[in-house]
């Protein structure tokens, strides 16, 4: 009720804060003198080791907030660039020149994991090359017909050509699709695969805080070790991010409407034909089903004629009809 006054706190020898803290002579010193259990204790010692005991309690609790700091501001850095990155998208309405940026980087990556630089020609792979570019861009390019054809196509201009090539695909494909229709898309696919990127990067640092302590058995910094391989790990991703964005973009195919509408079609008839065969196996089906009950049911007998007596009945004391002069109970009588 904010009256004045003062509050008292009581802590026990036992409270694993003393117990870890302070030192076991208050404890042994109390019983030296003769302090009863449950006894109150004012003692200027007794004050200062819980004074002591609750400094190391903080101080070990500000080394601890310390070091998840330490941790947490290494993803906070990254966690800026990618906000930035994406704002910048999200402002622009043209990022025609991001992205042939991000071109002219994904191909020199990618020229140089086959064509490494100051290397001779018997050195290169050409064909994984073009390999690369047909199944990561869509797109064959004739790299070995090309050095044949010319002998003074070094590194550079090889690689300048690819790009050249690679570009102009590009701008044909954008001009056929529209230029505002391609912005929007190269936008899209843009955010899509950098929200996808940094939630998979979050998950892999993640991982790599969690095992990362163990590093110090092999006498190394922890901590320098993370901020290691987590800027390694970021940097790969930027440049996963512009494989990814350049691959889409480039694989985009232009259709126009007669050959969409022709596509349809076709795709329309074979469902057309399904159908009907599944019609035709369905009326088969019932057919064979009727035809199996058909012959399961038996067959209805066919009403009994009467029995019609040709001549005149024949009494049993009667003469037989045969002549033997018997009764004909004593001869044919017998078989009736």
């Amino acid at each position: 009720q904010g009256d004045p006054g003062s509050s008292r706190f009581y802590l026990s020898l036992e409270d694993p804060l003393m117990r870890i803290f302070a030192s076991d002579r208050v404890s042994s010193l109390m019983q030296k003198l003769g302090m009863k259990e449950g006894e109150s204790i004012e003692h200027p010692w007794v004050t200062r080791a819980i004074e002591n005991a609750q400094r190391k309690v903080e101080a070990r609790n500000f080394d601890i907030r310390k070091q998840l700091l330490e941790y947490d501001n290494v993803a906070n850095d990254q966690r800026r660039v990618i906000y930035h990155m994406r704002d910048e998208l999200m402002k622009s309405e043209d990022i025609s020149e991001t992205i042939e940026a991000a071109r002219i980087d994904t191909i020199a990556n990618m020229f140089g994991q086959f064509i490494p630089p100051q290397t001779l020609e018997e050195q290169w792979d050409v064909k994984g090359l073009e390999e690369t570019l047909d199944r990561d861009m869509g797109v064959h390019l004739p790299v070995q017909q090309w050095l044949d054809e010319d002998s003074r196509l070094d590194e550079d201009r090889l690689r300048q050509r690819i790009g050249d090539r690679l570009g102009e695909i590009y701008r044909d494909k954008a001009e056929a699709i529209g230029p505002p229709v391609m912005r929007h898309f190269e936008k899209t696919v843009m955010l899509q695969v950098l929200d996808d990127s940094w939630k998979e990067h979050l998950a892999a640092m993640d991982h790599l805080r969690q095992g990362i302590h163990l590093r110090g058995y092999a006498q190394k910094d922890p901590k320098q070790e993370y901020k290691k391989e987590a800027f390694e790990m970021f940097t790969s991703m930027l440049d996963v991010i512009k494989h990814e964005v350049i691959g889409i973009v480039s694989k985009v195919q232009v259709r126009s409407e007669e050959e969409v509408a022709q596509m349809e079609e076709q795709n329309r008839i074979p469902q057309e034909f399904e159908y009907q065969h599944a019609e035709m196996s369905a009326m088969s089906a019932e057919a064979e089903a009727d035809d199996e009950d058909v012959s399961a049911e038996p067959a209805s007998p066919q009403p009994a004629k009467p029995y019609t007596r040709e001549g005149a009945k024949v009494g049993r004391n009667d003469p037989c009809p045969c002549g033997s002069g018997k009764k004909y109970k004593a001869c044919h009588g017998k078989l009736d």
